[in-house]
């Protein structure tokens, strides 16, 4: 028996069948754009198989130059290309499992002079404009397509995911505002259509009918000038039609000014839009974005909305996923929060993709936590993201690990984190920590503020003893009115009505949209819709509304000294989200500040010269930390191996991506 009985249900296509309803859905991870990584990738879907996956999408491979996302990027254009791709097939079959490669045109995404779109027309994030594909161009990117699904099939794939959604070249030929053509690929839905079901129908006839294709179907472009949900239909029945073997759902497009994948999306937050779809056709249906624990995905399949679960992310942060919930260890399960810190952002930044919560995501071959040939007795002081990273992969290798922290509870700089709106699965890491220190079987002592002379017994210590709160020098600090971030976040301090925010980094934006919330939007999906305007497509184009957030409770001001714009070190990929939610609560952004008291009137301060005074109840400092070393030296001295990790060695910012890996790879090392 097992609480997942659709999610494990193995799905019968026919001509093959999918051990069970999970797709790993794409993530390029930079690995696929030389063939030189091929054995690091190789590796890295063979442990996703391994873990149970029923299918692994790729990351996106170009079918022709103009296709490349950047110069020399992925391809898959000759035989010879084919026979390399036999590596990363190989040892995802002989785990048991199927994989299929993702064609992907960029078309005007691609970042390159030889782009080529429906139309010409210039997309917001891209400088380079796309050139107009004549009609023999149509035909020959069709072709295009058609041939790279044959050579995958040479290089052993079990079938390809045709990327019809994001916005890339296909998505472009489908929607009015980046197709205005007026020949027989444009100028009405049914020829806008055309371009997509003539890939799909061409692929079927190169690659014959014992290979899946997958076609990933843009449901809600959220974009101005997006598909009707009448067309969104239509397309589905005629690629259906035309050969695809699954509908993959595809949300939003990389332009689009709704979130759709970052922590403060609620979990599950489409699968209503595959379900509106899935009565219309009569092949298998996935959904996606969001899925990140057993029981969602299972509740999205047993109540119909869809056939099968596409997640990528969650095998990210966790490769063992499947076997964890097939085995009813859904507590052991390391669960994406959706952060985008190593993922997503290094993507966009053309850096190797990896995982905050999991380092050792796209480096399998090289950060190995192998058994240790000596066990060493080790301290580990904070029990942080740093100290619980490196306490449990210490323990994993066979150490003897005791683990001190001071407060009552673990989770250090994520316990604050967690209180967020928007940010409550951060709650997920604390859980899988605390679950993974009992499997590992770390010594754990909370409430325990240890001394040097207390830790003379151990081979090695590593303080992970994070931060505190830098006090600027600022006349009226004490001031009964000023607060720290964590006496209102951790220890609920009361605020008034008019607060003022010193500090706009990523602590000052969070606190920020702490004190703007009542309750939290990520919590409710009807409220997080009318937060962001997402509405049914039958009611709009592309599912865009009018956004209707809740008034904020208070007034804030967030300040900054820098005169650069707030929010402008935030993460590439969701930083634009959280400066649209401050706008939003009408939060007044004040760049350039210079601070100059603080007292019964309010936060005194300069801008641009003029003085102002902002009359304020309450100040919340943000003003960065300082790192918390002092057992350091004291050990040093004692003759002790230290170890300083995470916020304990470098403090300007909060950076957990940086804790938990320092901590993951010191534990390799030790």
């Amino acid at each position: 028996m097992t609480p997942y009985p659709n999610l494990l249900s193995p799905l019968d296509l026919g001509f093959t069948t999918l051990r069970n309803r999970v797709l790993m859905g794409s993530m390029h991870t930079g690995l696929e754009d030389k063939a030189a990584h091929f054995p690091e990738l190789a590796e890295y879907y063979a442990e996703r198989a391994r873990g149970g996956v029923g299918l692994i999408v790729t990351g996106g491979f170009a079918p022709n130059r103009t296709g490349w996302l950047l110069p020399l990027a992925s391809k898959l254009t000759t035989s010879a290309e084919a026979r390399r791709h036999r590596q990363l097939t190989a040892p995802v079959h002989d785990a048991g499992g199927k994989i299929a490669l993702q064609v992907l045109h960029a078309g005007r995404y691609a970042y390159h002079p030889l782009s080529v779109s429906a139309s010409s027309i210039k997309a917001p994030i891209n400088p380079f404009r796309p050139r107009a594909l004549t009609g023999y161009g149509v035909r020959q990117q069709i072709n295009a397509f058609a041939d790279c699904a044959a050579l995958a099939r040479e290089a052993g794939y079990d079938g390809v995911e045709i990327m019809g959604s994001e916005g890339y070249l296909i998505n472009q030929f489908l929607a009015e505002r980046t197709n205005k053509r007026t020949d027989a690929w444009g100028g009405t839905p049914e020829k806008r259509r055309r371009f997509a079901v003539e890939i799909v129908k061409r692929t079927r006839e190169k690659v014959g009918a014992d290979f899946i294709i997958i076609y990933r179907l843009s449901m809600l472009d959220l974009v101005p000038g997006g598909q009707r949900w009448d067309d969104v239909v239509a397309l589905a029945k005629e690629v259906e039609a035309a050969g695809a073997t699954i509908i993959n759902t595809g949300i939003g497009w990389h332009e689009a000014r709704v979130p759709t994948i970052v922590t403060s999306v609620p979990r599950a937050a489409f699968t209503w839009v595959t379900g509106k779809l899935k009565p219309h056709v009569g092949i298998p249906v996935v959904t996606s974005n969001r899925i990140n624990m057993p029981q969602v995905a299972e509740e999205a399949l047993r109540s119909g909305d869809a056939d099968l679960v596409s997640m990528a992310r969650p095998f990210l942060a966790d490769p063992e996923w499947i076997r964890k919930a097939e085995t009813g260890r859904e507590d052991e399960i390391n669960t994406c929060i959706a952060c985008n810190q190593a993922c997503l952002d290094h993507a966009f930044k053309r850096k190797l993709v990896s995982c905050m919560v999991n380092p050792r995501a796209g480096h399998e071959t090289t950060l190995t936590l192998a058994p240790t040939r000596r066990s060493k007795h080790v301290a580990v002081v904070g029990a942080g993201p740093a100290g619980l990273a490196a306490a449990t992969a210490l323990a994993e290798r066979g150490h003897d690990v005791e683990l001190f922290e001071a407060d009552d509870e673990i989770g250090g700089q994520f316990g604050i984190a967690r209180k967020i709106p928007g940010k409550e699965e951060f709650a997920e890491t604390i859980r899988y920590y605390q679950r993974r220190l009992e499997v590992t079987g770390v010594k754990v002592h909370l409430g325990t503020r240890v001394a040097a002379g207390e830790l003379t017994g151990f081979d090695e210590v590593v303080l992970a003893t994070g931060v505190a709160p830098r006090v600027p020098s600022l006349p009226g600090i004490e001031h009964p009115k000023v607060l720290s971030y964590v006496d209102v976040v951790k220890h609920g301090k009361p605020v008034g009505e008019r607060v003022a925010v010193i500090g706009a980094g990523g602590i000052g934006v969070d606190v920020s949209e702490f004190l703007t919330h009542t309750d939290s939007p990520a919590l409710d999906l009807d409220a997080w819709m009318a937060e962001w305007g997402v509405t049914d497509p039958e009611q709009a184009a592309g599912g865009l509304a009018t956004p209707k957030p809740e008034p904020s409770p208070r007034q804030v001001y967030l300040l900054q000294r820098k005169k650069s714009g707030i929010g402008a070190g935030l993460g590439k990929t969701s930083g634009w989200v959280h400066r649209a939610a401050l706008k939003a609560k009408r939060v007044e952004q004040l760049p350039g500040v210079t601070y100059e008291r603080i007292d019964d009137d309010g936060l005194h301060i300069t801008v641009d010269g003029t003085p102002r005074v902002l009359e304020v109840d309450t100040v919340v400092v943000c003003a960065g930390q300082e790192p918390v070393r002092d057992l350091a030296d004291d050990l040093r001295a004692a003759g002790l191996p230290v170890h300083l990790i995470g916020g304990a060695d470098v403090a300007a910012e909060l950076d957990a991506k940086r804790a938990i890996d320092q901590g993951t790879r010191l534990a390799a090392a030790l």
